[in-house]
């Protein structure tokens, strides 16, 4: 029976990450050795997979309140726990629920939310054949809704991000929808870019975050472009984004100065000899931003940008990246490059506290990051779920081609485009 109000999914919601609190503390219960009642993994883990189910079937409720919570009541599911294997067998139902949802969606919000839990769908997944055929089927919708400019910002903004993450994710190897991609979210921010005149355009209402989104999606793909291709976006884009920088919209500048520095480490790394267009009038550029004090702005705003910017402007200038280490678990993965941040801040917006989770147990994100196969530190996990990882990191191997081109030594005569 679906549930007949949005009050049932905001319980099933509370239920479920109740339980995953709950098997997270009994294990840590064994590992530790405490003692305690043994806890009944298995019947959790029913109980659990039930409330996920009746979810699902809300996903087609008539009430557009019950669809909205059965959405929210899954992203939270799904990005703070692997289910590889519940979603395995129910991949379809997902996606054509998805699928339903922004085509009908009576409001821009419901699209929105269809859009982020597809990209955590295709996280859950693994990449590979299953993420994209879900890609392929999804990707027209999305690039309508966000080509459409009477539709909601929010759901441009969120099929904006799934074009990028779910491409990034499950790109094909002939590099066909990489390209598409690309294109699509160039012709977003594009329009920011400043007239022949050199003057910004002014910008309408809500179009900033639509092109701070679209910027960081475009910027996350382009790690995956070979030598080639780099070289022709280098050349067109440094020297519009320098511009860019005077936007009047904090996020967008931020944006903009991150994505230059992106670029600009993959120009040095594709050529030792590469240097920015004007690299003197960028970095002054650069420095009024990390010490601007114009109190007409928020001081929260001020405080962030004066610390992104700085980052920026000592890597131009020294090739100096501050790096930072994430722990989880017993594990740590460093962000030690422009790439790699950009690659763990995508992930993170769409996983939330959850990615450090993810970083511990799912095999995409560990490959990514060249982790190796998740760590098994406990004895008494049963044989039968050690062998689904090993079963999923067998299926994985399909997406190894992809892994190399992320590497940060490129191999210049894979020019796949």
């Amino acid at each position: 029976m679906k549930g007949e109000s949005a009050a049932s999914d905001d319980e099933l919601a509370s239920d479920i990450l109740s339980h995953y609190s709950s098997a997270s503390e009994g294990t840590s219960v064994l590992e530790e050795g405490l003692g305690g009642e043994q806890v009944d993994e298995q019947s959790a883990q029913e109980e659990t997979e039930d409330k996920l189910k009746q979810c699902i079937d809300n996903l087609t409720d008539k009430s557009t309140k019950t669809r909205l919570a059965a959405l929210e009541s899954l992203r939270q599911a799904f990005s703070s726990r692997v289910l590889y294997d519940f979603l395995t067998e129910r991949r379809l139902t997902v996606s054509d629920c998805l699928e339903r949802s922004l085509k009908k969606g009576h409001f821009g919000e419901e699209q929105a939310s269809a859009a982020t839990l597809f990209i955590l769908l295709c996280i859950q997944l693994g990449g590979g054949d299953e993420a994209e055929e879900g890609f392929k089927m999804l990707r027209p919708i999305f690039t309508t809704i966000l080509m459409d400019n009477s539709a909601s910002m929010a759901a441009r903004q969120s099929c904006a991000r799934a074009l990028g993450m779910c491409c990034y994710v499950s790109t094909a190897e002939e590099g066909e929808d990489l390209c598409k991609s690309l294109s699509l979210l160039e012709g977003i921010f594009m329009s920011s870019y400043p007239n022949r005149e050199g003057t910004l355009p002014t910008p309408k209402p809500g179009s900033s975050g639509l092109h701070t989104a679209a910027i960081q999606a475009w910027s996350l793909l382009v790690t995956l472009c070979p030598a080639s291709k780099l070289s022709a976006l280098l050349d067109f884009h440094l020297p519009k984004l320098k511009a860019c920088l005077q936007s009047s919209d904090v996020n967008y500048r931020i944006a903009v100065g991150e994505t230059i520095a992106l670029l600009v480490e993959l120009g040095r790394d594709i050529d030792e000899e590469f240097e920015v267009e004007d690299s003197e009038g960028l970095c002054e550029g650069l420095k009024s931003l990390a010490t601007d004090g114009n109190k007409h702005r928020a001081k929260n705003d001020r405080r962030k940008q004066r610390s992104i910017f700085r980052e920026v402007l000592h890597y131009i200038e020294n090739e100096d990246f501050t790096e930072e280490k994430i722990r989880f678990g017993v594990e740590s993965v460093y962000i030690d490059s422009w790439m790699r941040r950009r690659i763990y801040d995508a992930f993170k917006e769409i996983l939330e506290s959850g990615v450090r989770h993810h970083l511990q147990f799912n095999p995409l994100l560990r490959d990514i990051f060249g982790l190796g196969p998740p760590l098994i530190l406990d004895a008494t996990i049963k044989a039968n779920k050690i062998s689904r990882f090993e079963k999923h990191l067998f299926n994985a191997a399909a997406f190894k081609a992809r892994t190399k081109q992320r590497n940060k030594v490129r191999d210049k005569r894979a020019d796949v485009m």
